[in-house]
């Protein structure tokens, strides 16, 4: 209840949802592993994908040896949302990679996607702390001829709508450059300007 003639205090902004689209090898996981490190808090990296062969096996070691001993690491194949939750604590940035590895197990393990996403995008309005998630731009190729191909393509592009309309950032990483699709408040983003490319993306 307001006092008369006392305003009401400012609401605290929410910590930053940072949604960073790419293609495969496009830049976009080591610019949102420089965007959790510009804020100084404790990284946790949430894995979605598993080590089923030799080939993710190497990625996932590139990934953890470019990353360093700093970071936490979580793996979350399906229960993201929960992941997220138990993460995200105070003191804590999360990064997520990535979505569409995640939205593959949902398929193969025959989840129900639109449950999932619904948990999920509760799990991120509750967040405590910074949270990027990094996801696939997988939609501006051929239409696949395989059913189920189109039905991955369908989902990753509902979902990738329904988290950039929350994210308070949105940024599409290509070759290695970032350009902004939302802007966030800037204060703790990395430059965008081009960096080096690194081995993997």
């Amino acid at each position: 209840m307001l006092t008369p003639g006392v305003a009401a205090e400012p609401r605290a902004a929410p910590p930053p949802l940072v949604l960073a689209l790419g293609g495969q090898r496009s830049g976009k996981s080591s610019w949102a592993e420089r965007r959790i490190e510009a804020t100084g808090l404790a990284p946790v990296y949430v894995a979605t994908a598993e080590a089923r062969d030799a080939e993710m096996r190497a990625r996932i070691a590139h990934h953890r040896a470019r990353r360093g001993d700093d970071w936490a690491v979580v793996e979350a194949p399906l229960e993201l949302a929960a992941a997220i939750a138990d993460a995200g604590t105070d003191g804590r940035a999360v990064l997520v990679d990535c979505l569409t590895l995640w939205l593959t197990n949902l398929l193969v393990a025959e989840r129900e996607v639109a449950a999932a996403v619904d948990d999920l995008e509760a799990a991120l309005a509750a967040r405590r702390g910074p949270v990027v998630l990094v996801s696939n731009e997988v939609g501006s190729g051929v239409i696949p001829t395989n059913a189920l191909a189109r039905r991955f393509v369908d989902e990753a592009g509902r979902l990738h709508q329904r988290l950039a309309a929350g994210a308070t950032e949105v940024v599409l990483v290509t070759a290695g450059l970032v350009q902004t699709l939302k802007a966030g408040s800037g204060a703790d983003r990395p430059e965008s300007r081009p960096h080096p490319p690194p081995a993997g993306g």
